[in-house]
């Protein structure tokens, strides 16, 4: 693993793209989101995907939440999965064409990772995907519980600095929530290029009865799991010499 990150912050742009002026959510949970939303202008065509098929794949938070929720997508899906924080959509969407029997959920703050998410699923032409353009922990609070099998929250911003560490997304209520809306034997899978971020979350999820780390042997976090497809970040990461780590956690049986 890496060594423990200096005490400066992570470079801003490559982590958090953003765009030009959208409209945003005005109600936001106690626990926002920290961060940047928005930045360079969009391109003419990403801008017209976000104010034409972004609201049609965006998931209502105001409406309660279908049963099954599997009646969310437009194509029938046996299985719910979500990524938290999807960047650019690289990952979302691979796994998204790769299994088209599921369906996907993905949630990220940053209208250029959006837009180019958006770009991904009209060119793949997939019916598998809802959106919500905001913080995830919006969409965690307006789901039923044990409605997903999968829960991914890739390359997330470490927030290196210690007095930033309550702004990282793993604690100890988010994690109650993971645990809520996960089924039995549903995973959580978490990737980072950040020893102290890897460490931080092992200890968490440890500590968690609802959480056992799937690990036999070193190369189950040294190396990524089957179907892993590499994100942007991650390419910078091991240009820049950080060793990536995967840790999975399983969702032990509710008594």
């Amino acid at each position: 693993m890496t060594p423990d990150p200096k005490d400066t912050d992570p470079d801003d742009a490559s982590r958090k793209g953003a765009g030009r002026d959208i409209p945003l959510p005005d109600a936001r949970p106690p626990r926002a989101f920290f961060g940047r939303r928005k930045g360079h202008p969009l391109r003419r065509h990403h801008g017209d995907l976000v104010a034409t098929l972004l609201p049609r794949l965006a998931v209502d938070l105001a409406a309660p939440p279908p049963v099954p929720l599997a009646a969310l997508f437009a194509t029938p899906v046996a299985r719910v999965r979500m990524e938290i924080g999807f960047g650019g959509g690289e990952h979302l969407v691979a796994q998204a064409a790769a299994e088209p029997d599921a369906g996907f959920i993905g949630c990220e703050p940053f209208v250029n990772g959006m837009a180019q998410a958006l770009a991904l699923i009209e060119a793949n032409r997939l019916g598998n995907i809802r959106l919500h353009h905001g913080d995830a922990t919006e969409v965690l609070a307006w789901l039923p519980d044990a409605a997903l099998t999968r829960l991914d929250l890739l390359y997330p911003d470490p927030w290196p600095k210690r007095r930033h560490w309550k702004r990282r997304f793993v604690q100890d209520d988010n994690v109650a929530a993971l645990a809520r809306v996960l089924a039995d034997g549903g995973e959580f899978r978490f990737a980072t290029d950040w020893s102290d971020y890897a460490a931080w979350t092992l200890e968490r999820l440890l500590r968690s009865p609802a959480f056992a780390w799937t690990a036999e042997r070193a190369d189950d976090w040294r190396r990524p799991w089957a179907g892993w497809t590499r994100t942007r970040y991650e390419a910078k990461a091991v240009r820049e010499g950080r060793t990536p780590c995967y840790l999975v956690f399983r969702r032990v049986a509710r008594g």
